[in-house]
């Protein structure tokens, strides 16, 4: 997955916020090698199996001068948190997205607001959902 992102024309991020459970870092590992000089990765320990309103009030507090984030956790969670951020589409991504975030996906929301403590649900549109499998 990292590999994958690396060639999308976003790139890899700047930021990443990873849990500090040892599947999270070890999914962070193959990232931290396509990371751009300068990407900054923080493990924070209450993003260990944090709810989707512990991972929004965390985006929320970041600076507005970041860009681009990776965050690396736990479904439930994660999975609450994108269904809740991404507007609904009739894209066959969407419905994917919906109904299950497979271990190792990647969510891809692209957000058009000022500031980060502007994100609510709804406010993001799903560019791009990647599961491991499509990718075999």
């Amino acid at each position: 997955m990292a590999r994958h992102a690396a060639k999308q024309p976003g790139g890899p991020p700047t930021l990443v916020l990873c849990s500090p459970a040892r599947r999270a870092l070890d999914t962070l590992e193959p990232w931290r090698e396509r990371l751009p000089e300068g990407a900054r990765v923080r493990v924070e320990r209450p993003l260990y199996l944090a709810s989707a309103a512990r991972l929004l009030a965390r985006l929320r507090r970041l600076p507005d001068a970041q860009r681009d984030v990776l965050l690396i956790g736990h479904d439930p969670g994660l999975h609450q948190l994108a269904v809740a951020l991404a507007r609904p589409s009739r894209s066959p991504a969407d419905a994917r997205l919906r109904e299950k975030l497979p271990t190792g996906a990647l969510v891809e929301l692209e957000l058009e607001l000022p500031h980060w403590r502007a994100l609510a649900p709804g406010t993001a549109r799903l560019a791009a959902f990647v599961r491991p499998r499509d990718l075999e």
